[in-house]
């Protein structure tokens, strides 16, 4: 049993709040459409509107138990999703924990065709690398520095 696993039936009491403070900044700073269709990586138990249709991916299969989405148990580094299936990628407070930053980075943009905001911890160990490779992969338009997080937000087109 993983860690979320673990925590997933406290999950919404501990992070519901918090989790939905980011999903409304990248609502602020994205032009999602009604008719778009969003892939959340990690979603946990799917706390957020993102005023378009939305599926879910998470590898906690006590998170997506509570998921108010659809949803896929899946790994983000693997997706289990046709190339360009999705108009915008995002993922909040997760991509720290990914087994595979840049594979699971490349797998995002495989299967989506527009937009991406993806936040990770600031106190991670590791934000300094995964800020690093977002913007060797994708075109940042948007840097915004939350309370914990930061949060990118731009396109998904390649910039090699």
């Amino acid at each position: 049993m993983d860690y979320y696993d673990q925590i997933s039936k406290g999950y919404p009491e501990l992070h519901r709040e918090e989790q939905l403070a980011k999903i409304r900044l990248i609502r602020q700073n994205m032009n999602m459409m009604p008719g778009d269709i969003l892939l959340d990586l990690g979603c946990g138990p799917g706390f957020g509107d993102f005023g378009c249709r939305s599926v879910g991916l998470d590898s906690s299969i006590g998170l997506l138990r509570q998921a108010k989405i659809p949803s896929v148990l899946g790994k983000a580094e693997d997706l289990p999703f046709r190339d360009s299936s999705f108009d915008t990628v995002v993922s909040v407070t997760a991509v720290q924990n990914f087994d595979d930053i840049e594979k699971a980075l490349l797998e995002a943009r495989r299967v989506g065709k527009n937009s991406f905001a993806f936040s990770f911890l600031k106190r991670s160990p590791k934000a300094p690398m995964i800020e690093r490779l977002i913007q060797k992969h994708f075109r940042v338009e948007k840097r915004i520095d939350e309370e914990k997080d930061i949060i990118l937000i731009g396109n998904l087109t390649s910039k090699q």
